[in-house]
């Protein structure tokens, strides 16, 4: 018997750490929230160590080369998503989930620092004289730089125009700092037709629809000269008034699909025709040029709507940015069926201040949704990672939809169209070897490195690393992901709209004038609720536009798209073949695909404590009023969260007709309900007997598509950065199912909301800011204002958060940041795991078990073990998890300072100072 178990109290002390809720489907206790790699992996500059991020094990794996022989693992933050070198010496590991930056001791294989970082962060980079580190928080919109030689002053932040900052790079000469903007955009917006008004009128300016328009006020109008294509289907009933998209042609005009000019309309003299005011814009910023010398910032334009990763040729300096760019201007699914984006490689000059935009698919025309499968095979998808090699005559960029490594010649055009490495599956991050004609490939997917040759360029050798994540996300993957398998011509996904199972920022029109009504008459319309309840109408196929949405947390949260139109994930398979160009997949992958889209997780809200509780005080940053209570384009007061949830509830009666906010919107997630009120309680709807969830839609809210499904609330704040009273905006669509509605404020400030001053607005705002989800208080469903909601599956705001301490004294800050991290624990609502470079503790009851014979130890222990050469790192993990990330990597049962193996790993630890060497 192993030696833990030698008493009984050890033994069930194990019982109750090993009894936890896991979250994944095979006991490892996994929480996925699909965080995007950005830059993991990468070798120190004197050849001798190849480090790559494990992200499903929140560790740093490092390898020797040229063998890639393992050599340890480092237990860092959660989410890993970016690894550089500063040195021989160190490595900065950039944790998206923790909001942290570890920093790594490659001689003593072990965290020396944690840095705390604004929202998300995704890249790290060293530049300037002296030397700094840059770091991109892409959720929080900002660059931070510290200074490695001194952590304890406090960063400098930089904020930048534009959505998610991610890849980052350095000049030639050091002293310039490019980063991409991931969700650019690409210079398209909406001009609303979509809204009928709750009363006959519109609570803004519907241009689509004004007499004036290009159109004549025609809506919705032709795509092709003037006739639909395809064409219209004579039985269909008249299409209801919908928006149309615009996008920026080079010139700055706004065109439609039809050429049709709207420049007028959008930012010219009646601009206030589309409800915006004169010299209206969308910035589309897509790299970021940052001057070291004085951290002032300029911007490189029009390049694609999703910039994946960048690189620069170290021998002429100049920029390559590869991404996506989506054609979403473009009417009709028909239209759009597998040609609906292009995958670019963009250049840029900064000598020459010059851009240059290639097709990485030279090989197709796209003039047929389809192309044989040896031409399919040459075709990049979903590139993730860009290296030019040393003489910057070869750029290899990884194709992690496509599977392959594809090789791109100085100019910008393809070397060789047929010579495409297959490597791994998801392949993520590139490196190539100093000395040899090697390429590294990490394949996240499966959890390997490839080893190319690049002179016969063939994948010549795989191997493979530890990887906890269960077996449902390992299958189901591949049908968001896969461009080979799920397109006709290599290129398209689903994750090309929903990006890491998020969303692409963009609306779409994806409507069919060829298509048929769908009846509704199956659904929860109204769920029971007397005014909600009426005036229904069935689906026309002329939709108009809508904004993509999150895949996360969809799976029991059925009916499924704005609309309601879909009853399940199956319903969708068409779109394999409609829309990619593909072929739809069989019902065993459509399992595959529904069960890993369950796994997905939202992340922890950021503006909320902690301890998760909503802010009282919480600045509205960008965001205005409108002419509802006064003056438009001032900026909204502080705002309350905590007094928003109760504004937000009944018997606060913020709506007309006597309704609350959680009367459509219930809480935890802001669907409605599922169930239906019999006139005393909410009980389940009959007709869902194929299993799937029948969430409440509604009508009546005055819009033109007029059943529409209650949407969730868990990602407002990713949706912020549309004003229609600020010329300079970073998003082109804004909320509701068309994007049409630029603001929390002007959502509000509709006829059906009763505001009477803009600060119970701006509280409310406040709290659709923070809303997270699990802990929001659910109803009883007993009466007509407690419908019951669906449960979250989101993340305390508290998980992934850490501090290291050197001293058994911590400072103040530190002190404070352990207190909140101990009362969390304490209240069992997330994990605590402990990290020293020997050992993991997890904490339970008051003690903190140890990975070595599961001893217990208290707080007291282990900050005296706290100095300066031997740090001891706290962090928050979700609740179910902590055993295997503090105590049992490979949940076998056995702990990781019992398991022989790791052992192994310490005597490769012992050694590998004297392998790693000083520096060059």
């Amino acid at each position: 018997m192993n030696q833990k178990y030698t008493t009984l109290g050890l033994f069930l002390a194990t019982l109750v750490l090993l009894a936890g809720p896991l979250t994944a489907g095979d006991g490892l206790g996994l929480v996925n929230w699909e965080s995007p790699h950005v830059h993991p992996m990468d070798r120190t500059p004197d050849g001798r160590l190849l480090l790559a991020v494990n992200t499903a094990d929140n560790r740093l794996e490092v390898f020797q080369l040229p063998s890639l022989r393992a050599l340890g693992s480092i237990p860092v933050g959660l989410d890993p998503v970016s690894v550089r070198v500063r040195n021989n010496k160190e490595a900065w590991v950039v944790n998206h989930i923790s909001d942290s930056v570890s920093i790594v001791d490659l001689q003593k294989m072990m965290v020396t620092e944690t840095l705390q970082t604004d929202d998300e962060p995704a890249d790290v980079v060293f530049a300037g004289h002296p030397q700094k580190a840059y770091v991109s928080c892409s959720q929080a919109n900002t660059i931070m730089v510290f200074r490695p030689e001194k952590l304890e002053n406090a960063p400098l932040r930089i904020p930048v125009k534009g959505e998610d900052p991610r890849a980052m790079a350095v000049s030639p000469d050091g002293m310039t700092v490019y980063t991409a903007v991931f969700e650019s955009g690409n210079g398209s917006t909406l001009v609303s037709g979509g809204f009928l008004g709750l009363f006959g009128v519109p609570p803004f300016p519907q241009g689509a629809n004004d007499p004036e328009n290009p159109n004549g006020g025609m809506n919705p109008y032709p795509n092709n000269g003037d006739r639909f294509a395809p064409q219209m289907n004579p039985e269909l009933p008249p299409a209801p008034p919908v928006g149309i998209i615009v996008k920026k042609d080079e010139h700055g005009s706004w065109r439609d699909d039809n050429g049709k000019d709207w420049t007028d309309f959008v930012s010219g003299a009646n601009a206030e025709k589309s409800g915006r005011i004169p010299g209206w814009d969308v910035l589309d910023h897509d790299l970021v040029v940052l001057d070291t010398r004085y951290n002032t910032v300029s911007y490189v334009d029009r390049l694609m709507n999703i910039n994946m990763a960048l690189g620069v040729n170290p021998v002429n300096g100049k920029v390559t940015v590869v991404g996506t760019d989506a054609r979403n201007e473009v009417r009709y699914e028909p239209v759009l069926n597998g040609v609906f984006l292009r995958v670019n490689m963009a250049t840029y000059d900064p000598a020459a201040n010059r851009t240059d935009i290639q097709d990485l698919n030279p090989h197709l025309d796209y003039t047929t949704t389809s192309v044989p499968v040896d031409q399919r095979r040459q075709s990049v998808g979903d590139p993730r990672a860009v290296v030019w090699d040393k003489k910057g005559e070869k750029a290899y960029v990884a194709g992690l939809g496509s599977n392959n490594v594809v090789v791109m010649s100085e100019d910008g055009g393809r070397d060789h169209c047929e010579d495409v490495v297959a490597v791994g599956e998801g392949p993520t991050g590139l490196v190539l070897d100093r000395t040899k004609p090697r390429l590294y490939v990490l394949n996240r997917f499966d959890a390997s490195i490839s080893v190319v040759d690049t002179l016969s360029r063939e994948e010549i050798n795989r191997v493979a690393f530890f990887d906890p994540t269960p077996i449902a996300i390992k299958k189901g993957r591949k049908h968001l992901y896969d461009t080979f398998k799920n397109s006709g011509l290599g290129i398209a996904s689903c994750g090309s709209c929903h990006v890491d199972g998020r969303a692409d920022g963009l609306a779409w029109d994806l409507g069919d004038p060829g298509g048929e009504m769908e009846a509704v008459d199956h659904q929860n319309l109204g769920f029971g609720h007397p005014v909600l309840s009426q005036l229904f109408a069935d689906h026309h196929p002329m939709k108009g536009p809508m904004v993509t949405q999150t895949l996360q947390d969809i799976i029991g949260k059925e009916p499924l798209h704005w609309r309601g139109d879909k009853d399940s994930l199956a319903q969708f398979n068409g779109a394999f073949e409609n829309l990619q160009g593909g072929t739809q997949i069989s019902e065993e992958e459509m399992q595959e695909f529904s069960d890993f889209l369950a796994t997905l997780h939202f992340p922890p809200n950021p503006y909320r404590g902690i301890d998760n509780s909503l802010p009282t005080s919480l600045p509205l940053t960008g965001q205005l009023t409108t002419r509802r209570l006064g003056e438009p384009g001032l900026p909204l007061p502080v705002g309350n969260a905590k007094r928003g949830l109760e504004l937000f509830q009944a018997p606060n009666r913020l709506a007309v007709f006597g309704l609350s906010c959680n009367n459509c919107h219930s809480l935890p997630t802001g669907l409605a309900t599922p169930k239906v009120f019999d006139g005393q309680e909410y009980v389940d709807f009959h007709g869902n007997d194929d299993g799937f969830a029948r969430h409440g839609l509604v009508s009546g809210d005055g819009q033109s598509n007029v059943t529409i499904k209650v949407p969730q609330l868990r990602n407002m704040y990713e949706k912020v950065g549309m004003e229609f009273h600020r010329t300079e905006n970073t998003r082109g669509f804004g909320f509701s199912h068309d994007g049409a509605v630029w603001s929390m404020a002007q959502i509000l400030s509709s006829d059906l909301f009763l505001f009477t001053n803009n600060q119970d607005k701006a509280d409310v705002i406040a709290f659709l800011m923070s809303f997270a989800g699990s802990d929001l208080p659910q109803s009883t469903g007993i009466g007509l204002d407690a419908p019951p909601g669906s449960l979250s599956q989101d993340s305390h705001a508290g998980v992934g958060k850490q501090v290291t301490v050197h001293s058994d004294k911590p400072s103040t800050k530190e002190n404070a940041y352990l207190t909140l991290m101990l009362s969390e624990a304490k209240r069992e609502r997330v994990g605590l795991v402990v990290r020293t470079p020997d050992h993991g503790y997890v904490y339970r009851n008051g003690q903190f078990y140890g990975d070595q014979h599961g001893a217990a130890v208290n707080l007291n222990y282990l900050l005296g073990q706290a100095k300066r050469n031997y740090p001891v790192t706290f962090t928050l993990v979700p609740k179910g998890t902590e055993v295997r990330i503090g105590l049992d990597r490979d949940a076998d049962g056995s702990y990781d300072g019992d398991d022989h193996n790791n052992k192994v790993a310490d005597t490769k630890k012992f050694n590998i100072s004297a392998e790693v060497g000083g520096e060059n």
